[in-house]
């Protein structure tokens, strides 16, 4: 059978970065087989639902490249990709269970509930659940008349469908990242399996879902795990072979613990993918970090294309231990997707931030301000900070003024920008060679006339090579600065 696996997340906020990770994987299992990777929209938690962010979990996939071959916008075989327009296959599902004796319906008020917690909690059991230990106290199918249950029933009562969990049984499978891992039912809940307001929780409409739509492997976070008995279960319950399972390690804060929503704003992290493509990560550095978020190649190879990815995968490479975020690592894997693409592409990437600093610049002018500081760039958007390679520099950088702009700073200054002015050659060498020849002419080192120039042109005292960027600014511009700088600083 050929491979069919899908992301399915929940609307119900911006796309998580850990969201993006398992879409990846997903996405790089299906291409690396030949196979079909399907979007579907787990949109059944109506209380949750939030309107932008099926928007933003569709364009977050696109920008990283991950395109989805059925689901919402692109239609398929197994439409619709919404689980609420799929209610009736719950229904029908969910009557099987009940017909069959592996679900009841259950009418018991949350007091009713929370009463049976508080009878049954102790030291040694803290969170009594509703299971096969407290079911047969509670108001359900199972312990009701059929006479008294249809009544209620027809009174319009509220009730929801539980999953009738059996007893004594430890339920075994094979994870592709943990190997066997088992269960023992006595730890497992009763379920809900449809709420009261008609609608399927995640549980049934997962397995229905996968079902119908013939997925054969499900990779998802760990947090699910737990979920796993429940779902097969319900597959064994219903006559269905489940798919093989494999279940991610946890994305840890820089400082430990899962990379939760509070945890991220609490240490000024990203957590959604958007806030991702805001901050000016390259989508390809992000899907590259991302994919070494638990997976690794076995090689040395750290930087990969997409398409080298989908080659090197495979879900066995997956650990099991959480990987904790470091945005060091992914500026570093940023600087070195940035610097690989074509010259145009940087400065189609850095315009927009450019602009913003210093008005309407030149493709000219940008190309050769990329060309000059391509190995220096992290983002796209560092080359704004090089705001004298567009404009003369309006201040000058104190700790630099004070460390480097000596006594006879502005006097050797104007007497490079007079021998720059006559150099009709302009480059790099003969820029160079007029700093030494005038060096050797007032009997001073090499470092007291470079410096203070490095200043006087672009008000900072570090940066690219001095004479690369000379030749970058202009002549014209150059001794024009030189001059303003020995005026101003004196």
């Amino acid at each position: 059978m050929s491979v069919r696996v899908r992301f399915a997340p929940s609307p119900t906020g911006l796309l998580h970065i850990g969201g993006l990770r398992t879409a990846l994987y997903n996405y790089l299992l299906a291409r690396k087989h030949g196979g079909t990777f399907i979007l579907r929209i787990e949109d059944t938690d109506r209380s949750r639902y939030v309107a932008e962010a099926e928007a933003d979990i569709v364009n977050s996939l696109r920008w990283a490249g991950l395109a989805f071959e059925e689901g919402p916008g692109v239609g398929g075989p197994h439409a619709p990709y919404y689980q609420s327009e799929r209610t009736d296959l719950y229904r029908d599902a969910a009557d099987r269970l009940l017909a069959d004796g592996h679900a009841y319906l259950a009418f018991d008020t949350p007091e009713a509930i929370e009463a049976m917690r508080a009878r049954h909690t102790t030291p040694e059991n803290p969170s009594p659940r509703y299971d096969a230990a407290t079911r047969m106290e509670m108001s359900n199918s199972l312990t009701l008349s059929a006479d008294e249950v249809q009544r209620r029933l027809d009174a319009g009562e509220e009730h929801v469908v539980r999953l009738n969990v059996p007893e004594g049984e430890t339920v075994t499978f094979t994870d592709l990242i943990r190997g066997e891992v088992s269960f023992e039912t006595s730890g497992v809940d009763d379920q809900v399996l449809v709420k009261s307001d008609g609608l399927p929780t995640y549980h049934l409409a997962n397995v229905v879902d996968d079902h119908a739509m013939q997925i054969t492997h499900v990779i998802r976070g760990e947090e699910w795990l737990s979920s796993v008995p429940k779902h097969l279960l319900l597959y064994r319950a219903l006559g269905w072979a489940p798919p093989q399972m494999a279940h991610l390690p946890l994305i840890l804060s820089p400082t430990g613990g899962k990379l939760s929503k509070r945890s991220a704003d609490r240490l000024g992290l990203p957590v959604n993918v958007q806030q991702y493509r805001d901050a000016g990560y390259e989508p390809e550095a992000l899907v590259n970090f991302l994919a070494f978020l638990g997976w690794n190649p076995g090689t040395e190879q750290e930087v990969f294309s997409l398409d080298e990815l989908v080659e090197a995968y495979s879900v066995e490479r997956t650990g099991q231990s959480g990987v904790q975020l470091d945005l060091d690592k992914l500026a570093w894997f940023n600087g070195q997707h940035l610097r690989a693409l074509p010259i145009e592409e940087i400065v189609k990437r850095a315009r927009p931030a450019v602009e913003a600093r210093v008005g309407t610049v030149s493709d000219e002018r940008l190309t050769e301000a990329v060309d000059l500081l391509r190995e220096r760039l992290t983002f796209a958007h560092d080359l704004a900070d090089a705001t004298y390679l567009f404009a003369d520099p309006a201040a000058y950088d104190e700790g630099g003024v004070k460390k480097r702009w000596k006594d006879d700073s502005a006097d050797l200054v104007r007497l490079y920008a007079d021998r720059l002015e006559a150099d009709e050659a302009f480059t790099v060498e003969s820029t160079e060679a007029v700093m030494r020849d005038l060096a050797e002419s007032q009997g001073v080192g090499f470092g007291r006339i470079i410096h203070p120039v490095r200043l006087a042109a672009t008000g900072t005292p570090v940066g690219a090579g001095m004479f690369e960027t000379l030749v970058t600014i202009g002549r014209e511009a150059t001794v024009r600065r030189l001059r303003r700088a020995a005026e101003v600083l004196g």
